[in-house]
């Protein structure tokens, strides 16, 4: 803030110096008396103007009307331009002699010219105080707008990231279950489906610090939970994974599919012939990312289900609001049920990236 006041002060002063000396007075490139005086005249105005900057910053221009601002910014430059007349009068003396000097204070001096040399101090510091509250009061708008921003960032992470830790707790407790009943039975499984929990685990960890993730991590977790549900639900559940390489390293949010995959084995169970089918697809379609989860059964609508068994804990509702948040329409889900299968469609545009 000081440096960017300072680059601007002294540009400022130099530029209005020399337009005046080349523009409005060329007589004076022919003599160094006159630059001289010009420049000292303008000296004047460049601390007079450090004086304004003392006073204004005591200001609390952010309460203060356009107004009240306006009327400290004219009466300080008159009052100052008055002041400077006079001390311009007495630092020209020694370029000048006296005799020129009470010329100015007696003999030449009228009303008219005397209101017509201050205005020529009072139109410049008028400006410097136009443009020195202009600054201020960009910068800090600059300030409040990033703050804003930053707390808009901080407040949608927040919603994001509580939106991801709402993890089906069902499933890990069904997890845990099973790998109890494993050790007894088969030590060698159990040591397996704890492998897959902790690799699953883990990406619910990465998830936590990254927003987005590779689409192909996304299914690798998917693979590891799916792991875990065959241990549980054994000839039951039978899995397909269709992906085009294409999407692989496609950015996507951490466990956006999760969801979809949790519903489609909630309620595949409860409405499907067996095994339960489940096919999970990825491609790319024109400019648009698919995401397909579609799997045997009916479509159960959310509101006449009311048991929280198996209850998903993320829900449609989650993916919407964490969609929504970063591709605001931009996507489309599409849920629909044809041929005894319930298809979940989502659709983002792949150039929008999280």
């Amino acid at each position: 803030m000081r440096s960017l006041f300072w680059i601007l002060h002294i540009s400022g002063w130099t530029v209005f110096w020399l337009t005046d000396m080349l523009t409005w007075n060329k007589s004076y490139m022919g003599s160094i008396k006159s630059m001289i005086g010009l420049f000292l005249t303008y000296l004047s105005g460049f601390l007079a103007s450090l004086l304004f900057r003392y006073i204004y910053r005591r200001i609390r221009y952010q309460e203060k009307s356009i107004l009240f601002l306006t009327f400290v910014v004219i009466f300080c430059s008159f009052v100052a331009s008055n002041v400077l007349y006079w001390v311009d009068i007495v630092i020209s003396i020694p370029l000048w002699g006296w005799e020129w000097g009470v010329s100015e204070f007696s003999r030449k001096l009228t009303l008219r010219i005397y209101m017509n040399k201050v205005l020529d101090f009072t139109v410049p510091l008028i400006a410097w105080s136009a443009i020195y509250f202009g600054v201020k009061i960009w910068l800090a708008w600059q300030a409040q707008k990033e703050r804003t921003e930053k707390a808009q960032a901080l407040a949608q992470d927040a919603q994001l990231q509580m939106l991801r830790y709402q993890l089906n707790p069902h499933f890990l407790f069904n997890a845990l279950n099973s790998i109890r009943a494993l050790i007894s039975e088969n030590k060698k499984c159990a040591k397996t489906m704890i492998t897959e929990l902790s690799e699953f685990l883990r990406y619910s960890l990465i998830g936590k610090e990254q927003s987005e993730v590779p689409l192909k991590h996304e299914m690798n977790a998917l693979q590891h939970y799916f792991a875990i549900q065959k241990k549980r639900y054994e000839e039951k559940l039978e899995v397909h994974f269709e992906m085009d390489p294409q999407v692989e390293d496609y950015p996507v949010l951490s466990f956006l599919v999760q969801p979809l995959v949790e519903n489609a084995i909630k309620y595949g169970m409860k409405t499907s012939d067996m095994p339960l089918q489940i096919w999970i697809r990825a491609r790319l379609e024109k400019e648009h990312l698919f995401i397909e989860v579609q799997n045997t059964g009916k479509w159960i609508e959310p509101s006449k289900e009311k048991s929280n068994e198996e209850g998903t804990g993320t829900g449609l509702d989650n993916i919407r609001q964490r969609l929504d948040n970063t591709y605001p329409n931009n996507y489309q889900l599409d849920l629909s049920e044809k041929n005894k299968t319930v298809l979940a469609v989502l659709k983002i545009n792949r150039d929008l990236k999280p």
